[in-house]
């Protein structure tokens, strides 16, 4: 059955599950205004994939000359999930919040209301879970980077048909936007941002390009072949920092006392991970290409994580504590 098809049968359940008896002609003008014209043969087809895919108890009253279910209590999410799928559902509507600023949102959660829809309709006993599924599990809101539709739907052309994109783009440590030629290979999601991975053709290498610090998107006619090895996480070197391409790997070695052992201890930072007890703490020692974003994870635990490994992760973190210290006034108590 095709995804668009799952919101006509919901209705053609509601309908049935109604006690009103319909045929498949009072359901397809029941369908009419929603769904346009739709045909007989196709309604039946509906009724029987109910019947036959999701174990509907629907027989035919030939008194009331329509359908009806034979257990009076039955609805598709009763016989076509079970709670553990329900709560999966409702968990992801909330996870979608994540992506509030993309395109893609609004798309996504019409989607899943529409799977949804029958949990609140004619007093279902299912409709008390849809205050649990909303209301009570539930994903924070995150600063989020707006992106331009027009750039998303460029970026999204261009990854489906394999074709070069162009853009205009400000790095952070550019003064003006420059422009970039890149083979598209992989739209990657952190921390309320949006992210394209792929080959810079000005570079000739890879790089990853932040949507929101794009402008004036075009999908180019030029098209590229995906090479066997463009998967992103082949270059994170085995560990979890988030997004961040590094040719280099380094093994890494760090006290964590406090809140940071707690971090270090409680998560998986990268697949070779080990974790040694130490005095007041624990050392956490990997390897990662992702240098810069282990320096971040690092600073961002203050005096509670103390770099050992490598030597430059040493002098980096000393830098810049030192410029820390200098932008902190002596004589402030």
């Amino acid at each position: 059955m095709p995804k668009a098809a799952l919101p006509r049968i919901y209705r053609i359940d509601a309908e049935i599950a109604s006690g009103k008896y319909p045929n498949t002609k009072n359901l397809a003008k029941s369908l009419l205004d929603d769904w346009g014209k739709v045909s007989i043969s196709t309604i039946s087809r509906d009724i029987e994939f109910l019947k036959y895919r999701f174990n509907a108890p629907i027989e035919y009253d030939a008194l009331h000359r329509g359908y009806y279910y034979t257990e009076k209590t039955y609805r598709i999410p009763a016989g076509f999930t079970g709670t553990e799928n329900m709560l999966a559902l409702g968990m992801a509507k909330s996870i979608l919040s994540l992506y509030r600023e993309t395109p893609l949102y609004e798309a996504a959660v019409n989607l899943l209301e529409n799977i949804t829809a029958p949990l609140t309709a004619d007093g279902n006993i299912a409709a008390g879970n849809r205050d649990w599924l909303e209301n009570r599990i539930i994903v924070p809101r995150i600063a989020t980077a707006k992106i331009q539709s027009e750039t998303w739907d460029v970026i999204v052309a261009g990854l489906k048909e394999n074709r070069i994109v162009t853009f205009d783009y400000r790095g952070k440590w550019d003064e003006d936007y420059q422009n970039r030629r890149l083979r598209p290979y992989q739209l990657l999601f952190d921390s309320g941002a949006w992210f394209l991975y792929g080959f810079a053709e000005e570079r000739k290498a890879l790089r990853v390009f932040s949507l929101s610090r794009m402008k004036n998107a075009l999908l180019t006619k030029d098209r590229f072949s995906l090479p066997q090895n463009y998967n992103y996480t082949e270059l994170t070197g085995g560990s979890f920092f988030g997004v961040f391409i590094g040719m280099e790997k380094y093994h890494f070695s760090i006290d964590c006392y406090g809140e940071a052992e707690l971090y270090a201890t409680e998560r998986q930072w990268a697949e070779d991970q080990k974790i040694k007890k130490i005095d007041a703490g624990v050392n956490m020692e990997f390897t990662s290409t992702q240098y810069d974003k282990v320096l971040q994870w690092v600073l961002s635990n203050g005096c509670n994580a103390i770099p050992r490994k490598p030597q430059e992760l040493v002098d980096d973190w000393k830098s810049h504590v030192k410029e820390m210290r200098k932008a902190f006034p002596q004589s402030t108590k």
